[in-house]
């Protein structure tokens, strides 16, 4: 704003000066003409006039000279008057965009580029309310859902005294399973609360990718057996990472259960590592129905879940890739998301541990 103040105040100091200059020499030429007229006549009027043309000429410019100082001492009055006018409409939610002088365009932009700011910042704060709400009503959902069924199962086992013990215990473990469910849901909810808040300390230790992710596959192989789905894991050595082992080991666990729960029954998952410049790179490839892409822009958005996730019953608590971006960008890497071809493939990449050289 500093050098848009003394952008004006120059072209006010050019323009004042170009109108003194050409008041004067208008002037000058009126004087001059004058001077020649009443040389030769025999009017004592106009002969006594131009014996007075200096005087004149001094009047002259004494008056041009105060209106054009009047004019442009007046300018910059009009000019505040302008942006007094234009600062009220920032925050007003109208897309129209604030217009004043010419002179005045650097102050413009400016002004125009914070009432674009506010608009998006009204419209962002809009949008985390919107998400915010539809999460608190998936939640309610979700927690509903498996508290009813242990409150419904938990009567039945206070009522039916003479229950075989056989349909008893079946009841339990059903209780017990939709408990269990309740429990990993608001564990997830929680954590996710404390990643997004970057409150959480990393205890990073150098961690080998391709062993962490061959003991992932093979810790998930009765989820996956479960659909009859198979992995393909290919991965280059020496994939060292300074990470926080726990946390990495829940990132392929998320991405691998997400996988395994939405992929089509009997296909193959395709795991990959591999060396990029100085990242390492994880890919999770398994066939689903292609997702459009506005819905693949959210599926990291913790305040949104595609509704293929909220349908599914082995879709888990739908927390699980925004808890996986979190951790990601935690550790300074990156996870996104492509679909085509009846294919989804996340990408996660993570800062390689460069060794340091020995002298």
């Amino acid at each position: 704003m500093t050098s848009s103040n003394q952008n004006i105040e120059k072209k006010l100091r050019i323009r004042l000066f170009v109108a003194l200059t050409l008041w004067a020499i208008v002037g000058f030429v009126v004087i001059a003409l004058l001077s020649s007229a009443t040389i030769e006549t025999d009017n004592a009027v106009i002969a006594w006039i131009g014996l007075r043309l200096d005087i004149l000429y001094v009047i002259f410019l004494i008056i041009g000279f105060l209106g054009i100082f009047l004019f442009y001492w007046k300018k910059p009055w009009n000019y505040l008057n302008e942006v007094v006018a234009a600062t009220e409409t920032v925050y007003e939610k109208s897309a129209k965009g604030i217009t004043l002088s010419a002179p005045l365009h650097e102050v413009e932009n400016h002004m125009n580029q914070i009432k674009l700011s506010v608009l998006n910042s009204e419209k962002s704060v809009a949008q985390a309310e919107e998400k915010k709400n539809e999460l608190v009503m998936y939640l309610a959902h979700d927690i509903r859902t498996p508290l009813t069924t242990v409150i419904g199962y938990l009567s039945l086992l206070d009522e039916a005294q003479d229950m075989s013990a056989e349909q008893r215990e079946k009841y339990i473990k059903i209780a017990l399973s939709k408990s269990e469910r309740l429990d990993v849901l608001i564990n997830e909810l929680f954590d996710l609360t404390r990643y997004n808040s970057k409150t959480v300390s990393l205890h990073k230790t150098k961690v080998d990718l391709s062993f962490l992710l061959a003991q992932t596959v093979e810790e998930f192989y009765p989820i996956l057996s479960a659909n009859e789905n198979t992995v393909k894991l290919s991965s280059e050595d020496g994939l060292i990472v300074l990470a926080d082992t726990e946390m990495i080991v829940r990132v392929f666990g998320n991405l691998l259960k997400n996988a395994a729960s939405y992929s089509n029954a009997g296909s193959e998952i395709r795991i990959s590592a591999k060396k990029e410049n100085d990242l390492a790179v994880v890919t999770f490839q398994n066939a689903v129905d292609t997702i459009p892409p506005e819905k693949l822009q959210m599926m990291f958005d913790k305040f949104n879940r595609l509704e293929q996730a909220r349908t599914s019953e082995t879709g888990g608590t739908g927390l699980g890739l925004s808890i996986a971006k979190e951790i990601v960008e935690l550790h300074g890497g990156t996870i996104t998301a492509q679909s085509k071809d009846l294919m989804i493939t996340i990408i996660v990449t993570l800062p390689l541990h460069i060794k340091e050289k020995v002298v």
